[in-house]
């Protein structure tokens, strides 16, 4: 059993290229984004950063889903900021088949991509602290978004050797 989480700040393309991978691969896709509960979005949304405590519930409850995905003998990928070293060893305790991906780029690229992003409840006022708070890990595959998702995708697959499970469904 396989499980990529790609990781970075915020507007960095993760759901994108996550998406991507997960249907490349046929393997299930999980967006961290959708296990925020309501007062975190709110929080964000109002351009405040969330602190520890409001991440550590969200931090188990992905790291429970991963585990559900290994029990069940599916391949994951996970979109997730996993932005410090500890959210990253949270999210993948007792997963010792999860592979890292860091989508890294500039602020002034990123805070570009943000500006034209839109429906996200994130507020691109966060991401400056999201660049401060960021751990670049060094156990990980560091790819540039300057890249097309298609090339990220690729150079991900390239990187852990990934062949896929089932074939890709048509849209």
């Amino acid at each position: 059993m396989t499980i990529v989480v790609l990781m970075g700040v915020t507007g960095s393309g993760k759901t994108t290229v996550g998406q991507m991978l997960a249907q490349r691969f046929g393997w299930s896709f999980l967006d961290a984004d959708d296990f925020h509960p309501e007062a975190n979005i709110a929080k964000m949304r109002a351009g405040v950063a969330l602190g520890d405590a409001d991440r550590w519930p969200w931090l188990d409850a992905l790291n429970a889903r991963l585990r559900q995905c290994r029990a069940a003998g599916a391949n994951a990928v996970l979109a997730c900021s996993a932005l410090k070293r500890v959210y990253r060893e949270r999210i993948a305790a007792g997963l010792p088949d999860t592979h890292w991906v860091h989508l890294a780029g500039s602020f002034e690229q990123i805070g570009t991509r943000l500006q034209q992003r839109q429906g996200h409840y994130m507020s691109p006022s966060l991401l400056r602290s999201q660049f401060d708070t960021l751990e670049a890990p060094d156990d990980a595959l560091a790819l540039d978004i300057a890249a097309t998702p298609e090339a990220l995708a690729d150079a991900i697959a390239v990187g852990f050797g990934l062949t896929p499970t089932a074939p890709p469904s048509a849209a």
